[in-house]
């Protein structure tokens, strides 16, 4: 008979959340946990507990790690908007930083692995494709929070994986949750006008891909840093004009600027981009082509927007 971990998802409600509850309550070998700040709105209320919390309260969250006792922690939970973490510094920190230390500190205590999602914006676009050893050097205060993030669960000394990602995309349950690829579609099905940036070079990340680099790396349980993304460099404007292309939307909607003339130049790095290597060599990852994504979002979209 075999042994039934406990997970707990955090940020359960967000765009990677979802499919982590989705994924993780398929598995007979996982009890999965999830918290967020808000209501659930997952419409998968299967297999799972919820409790709805405000991980910001220290004293009720650890209460509850103590209840629940999790053997994996898979923290989704952050403030990713750039705007927001300059016009709060404080709550950034809070929430992007002193969180994880919690989150690790229980970890640590309680000889369970933790696993934190973490972005290319820790380097500032100058010297892309990265390896997981190169010198970061983030542009932005959500850069510096991830970063430090990073750093304060390397010093707490548990057992972790780190995942940095790229401009993650694709769909859930969710209708408020956006990106890119979903921005896009359903700008230029409405027949509106979009602008996007063409000189700014990504490795955009399927979030479903993300979701299952993350189930990987549960079960590899290597303590390390991963770089985790798709293989295709694009501009923003590039990805937008493969959106078109597969839904055959009129491409003339599309206008393309700098990142300069919308103020994003100087706190976004220019071109970043992973090395995969080591995810694939040590978890087994595999991305999906960018083009493969869309017709599975096309298929998606038949369960999620009925």
């Amino acid at each position: 008979m075999s042994v039934i971990h406990k997970v707990l998802i955090t940020g359960s409600n967000g765009f990677l959340g979802q499919k982590l509850v989705d994924l993780l309550s398929m598995h007979a070998d996982y009890k999965v946990f999830a918290i967020s700040m808000h209501e659930n709105d997952n419409p998968t209320i299967g297999n799972y507990d919820f409790q709805q919390m405000d991980l910001l309260d220290t004293e009720k969250l650890n209460d509850y790690l103590d209840q629940v006792k999790p053997d994996y922690i898979i923290h989704t939970a952050a403030i990713t908007s750039v705007e927001a973490c300059e016009a709060d510094k404080e709550k950034c920190q809070r929430m992007n930083v002193d969180l994880v230390e919690q989150l690790a500190s229980y970890c640590k205590r309680e000889q369970a692995f933790l696993i934190q999602l973490s972005t290319d914006f820790i380097f500032d676009g100058q010297n892309g494709l990265y390896k997981e050893d190169d010198l970061a050097h983030p542009l932005s205060e959500y850069g510096k929070s991830k970063w430090r993030s990073e750093q304060v669960i390397q010093k707490s000394e548990c057992a972790y994986a780190i995942l940095r990602t790229i401009l993650v995309y694709g769909i859930n349950a969710n209708p408020n949750r956006s990106n890119l690829v979903l921005w896009a579609k359903e700008k230029l099905t409405k027949q509106e006008s979009i602008k996007v940036v063409n000189d700014q070079w990504r490795m955009p990340t399927f979030v479903d891909d993300l979701a299952n680099a993350c189930l990987l790396a549960l079960e590899k349980r290597v303590t390390s840093v991963f770089h985790i993304s798709g293989e295709e460099m694009l501009t923003i404007a590039e990805a937008v004009y493969q959106v078109a292309d597969f839904w055959k939307l009129d491409k003339t909607l599309i206008s393309e600027i700098t990142a300069a003339e919308i103020g994003q130049s100087e706190n976004r790095p220019r071109k970043t981009g992973f090395d995969l290597s080591k995810a694939k060599s040590i978890l087994g990852y595999q991305p999906t082509s960018f083009k493969e994504s869309l017709k599975i979002i096309e298929t998606q979209y038949g369960i999620f927007r009925k």
